[in-house]
């Protein structure tokens, strides 16, 4: 992996607490695209950074064996923690040396990761292990999430923005200036005749007010403000969380809202006599 990041146990475990996961509903999206390119059995379907595992879980329904990878050991370790199948397994391995054999995977999927790897080279390692018709799944989400709460949604949303405007210079550089325009350029210069690209998927789910809060906090910009000026970082977090709830009319941090946040994926599927 180019960039290693949340590797410590905190960081892990608000990872697994706060961080959103692909939805039933998107996961479907991927498998509506694998069925209509390559017949069944599904026999492997591999998470490459897969961080604490929320997403691996949800690709174990439809195939015989998932492993999830990271480069992380106390990642994987909380994800070992909660697996939920006995067909679901953690494997610690860069992204780019990826312990399998030539053909022998059904799925390939990277879910919020892509952006920190070394791009050129895991999309060749991703090529290598496929099947024949085997596809690659690269999912990611904007930074702009949403708010609803009563009839007070749009001042949420400007507060909000504010928020993710404060810890943009403290974007990791690797990045560039936006991860939708990488996902995009990968998407058209993958050489695969069968490809499909959704640059606008709303995921909606309703949270505690603190989850919403606690998922800013784990992004790897607050992170960095966090360990350059820590009293920045909570003055930050305090304010823009007090200026929500009074928005809100509420002092609970438990108060439900629903959080909207914006996928963008690009599949694509091996052709047969590559």
């Amino acid at each position: 992996m180019a960039v290693r990041l949340f590797e410590g146990k905190e960081h892990a475990s608000s990872y697994w607490k706060y961080r959103i996961s692909p939805s039933e509903e998107l996961i479907s999206k991927i498998m509506q695209f694998l069925m209509s390119n390559k017949e069944s059995p599904y026999d492997l379907a591999v998470d490459v950074g897969c961080g604490s595992g929320q997403g691996t879980l949800l690709l174990a329904p439809y195939f015989a064996h998932v492993v999830g990878t990271d480069i992380s050991p106390a990642q994987l370790e909380m994800a070992r923690k909660h697996v939920s199948s006995t067909n679901i397994e953690y494997r610690e391995c860069p992204a780019e040396e990826l312990p399998f054999e030539d053909g022998s995977i059904d799925l390939v999927t990277s879910m919020s990761a892509f952006h920190w790897f070394d791009h050129s080279p895991f999309l060749q390692e991703a090529h290598r292990v496929l099947k024949p018709h085997g596809c690659l799944a690269l999912i990611n989400y904007t930074m702009d999430m949403e708010l609803s709460y009563g009839d007070c949604s749009e001042a949420l949303n400007r507060i909000c923005k504010e928020f993710y405007a404060a810890l943009l210079p403290y974007r990791n550089p690797y990045l560039g200036p936006s991860s939708f325009n990488l996902y995009n350029q990968t998407f058209n210069s993958l050489q695969y005749p069968v490809k499909e690209w959704q640059e606008m998927f709303w995921v909606k789910k309703a949270v505690p007010f603190s989850g919403y809060i606690g998922m800013v906090e784990s992004f790897s910009s607050f992170q960095a403000l966090l360990e350059k000026d820590p009293e920045e970082a909570r003055r930050l977090s305090q304010d823009i969380t007090k200026r929500l709830l009074r928005a809100m009319g509420v002092t609970s941090l438990e108060t439900e809202v629903v959080l909207g946040v914006k996928y963008f994926y690009l599949l694509g599927c091996k052709p047969a006599d590559d």
